[in-house]
C-alpha cells in the first residue's frame, strides 16, 4: 500500500500514544497523561500525518509561527516504517507550510542524533530546557 502524507486530517489521542507507543519517542512522552496529550494535538500549530491505508504510521507535530521559527516538537514513525523516507518525509511536508527564512528546530532523541545531520540540519551548540513546577 501506499504512504500518504495529511495536514488536514485530524487524530484521536488513542491514535497518538498508540503511535508514540511503537517509537522510542513514547519514553519521553507523558503517555499516561491524558489531558495533556489531549492538549499537545489541538495546541499545536501544524500536525502533518503519514498513513499506511487506514494505520496512522507516522507524525510531524509543530508549535510554530511560520515566518521565523518552527519548533518540531515531535517527530515519530512507527519503527516497522522506519528507514523508507517517512521521516523525511514529515519533514519536507512541514516545510511546505513554512516561509522561505523560517529555521526549523528540534531536540533529538539520542537514538536519532546522527539521523539529522543526514538531512541538512545543523547541531547547535547549546539548548537549554527547564520544567515548570
Amino acid at each position: 500500500m501506499e504512504i500518504t502524507y495529511q495536514s488536514d486530517r485530524s487524530i484521536t489521542e488513542q491514535e497518538f500514544i498508540d503511535l508514540l507507543k511503537s517509537t522510542s519517542l513514547g519514553e519521553r512522552r507523558p503517555l499516561n497523561d491524558e489531558s495533556c496529550i489531549e492538549a499537545m494535538l489541538k495546541e499545536a500549530d501544524l500536525l502533518i500525518t503519514a498513513w499506511n491505508g487506514d494505520q496512522l504510521i507516522g507524525v510531524a507535530r509543530s508549535l510554530t509561527d511560520f515566518h521565523y521559527c518552527c519548533y518540531l516538537s515531535d517527530l515519530a514513525v512507527a519503527e516497522t516504517f522506519q528507514n523508507q523516507g517517512v521521516g523525511q518525509a514529515l519533514i519536507l511536508e512541514t516545510e511546505q507550510f513554512l516561509e522561505p527564512g523560517c529555521r526549523l528546530i528540534l531536540l533529538a532523541a539520542p537514538q536519532a542524533e546522527s539521523y539529522y545531520p543526514k538531512l541538512g540540519f545543523n547541531q547547535h551548540h547549546s539548548a537549554w530546557t527547564r520544567q515548570v513546577s
